[in-house]
């Protein structure tokens, strides 16, 4: 019995010490000082009519970067001469500012010094429909005005999870080390996994079980996510994210 337990929180506490000792992303550089401008990751609006949907992930600034990304959501209906960025930021709620923020960068701009992956990219036909839907989400969003890095609501639990569920055709798939994503609004117990591909269940984002098509198996603890993913053969572990095969 000792040795499965010592066992489990060695799988949870042996990749945050790894994250301890991996290259800083933003090359020592100060948060602050880092470089902000876009990556080209997203397309060229002016010579891509069709409609775009993407999804980003970037290490959290400074030493909040060894657990967690920050996640964001851009979007560009068909014909649009630009790109509508959406997430939720924690800097300047304490003195009034909005947790939603709206073009604050460009759709794929360095997360101060941090080059974004791409979780997800949505296309062409029906993705306008999806957008719609998007902004209604954005606008339903239950926590404008509020930020609690952990366990939630931050820009990785009720923002993104929340426009997950509302729009569930996009199959938005969080990673692993989107540190609270669990959390669920209005202390919620059970509710679709964010994927819409299972379902989940959480106590306040500090412990639960996630059980889905695209997401596999995730346990949480205390916002640490520790899984298994079975049809892509993977490990999901804490602040590492995911080991195995490439692809979220």
């Amino acid at each position: 019995m000792w040795g499965a337990a010592f066992l489990l929180l060695g799988l949870y506490l042996v990749p945050v010490l790894v994250s301890f000792c991996l290259p800083d992303p933003r090359g020592g550089v100060p948060w602050h000082q880092a470089r902000r401008d876009p990556t080209g990751l997203s397309p060229d609006p002016a010579a891509t009519q069709e409609a775009v949907i993407q999804v980003f992930a970037a290490p959290a600034v400074a030493w909040r970067g060894l657990f967690p990304v920050h996640t964001w959501i851009a979007v560009k209906p068909t014909g649009a001469p630009g790109f509508t960025r959406y997430e939720v930021l924690g800097f300047g709620v304490a003195n009034g500012a909005p947790a939603v923020r709206i073009d604050r960068m460009g759709p794929d701009n360095y997360w101060f010094g941090a080059r974004p992956q791409i979780l997800l990219e949505r296309r062409g036909a029906g993705v306008d429909e999806m957008i719609a839907r998007v902004r209604d989400a954005v606008a339903s969003y239950p926590y404008p005005n509020t930020y609690r890095p952990w366990p939630g609501p931050n820009s990785n639990t009720t923002f993104l999870a929340h426009i997950a569920r509302q729009v569930p055709e996009l199959g938005i798939h969080l990673p692993s080390n989107a540190v609270g994503k669990d959390f669920l609004p209005g202390g919620g117990l059970f509710a679709a996994a964010p994927s819409g591909s299972g379902f989940q269940l959480s106590l306040y984002g500090l412990f639960g079980i996630l059980l889905a098509a695209r997401e596999g198996l995730e346990v949480n603890l205390l916002g640490l996510s520790l899984g298994v993913d079975p049809v892509r053969p993977a490990l999901k572990l804490p602040a590492l994210g995911r080991l195995g095969m490439a692809g979220l």
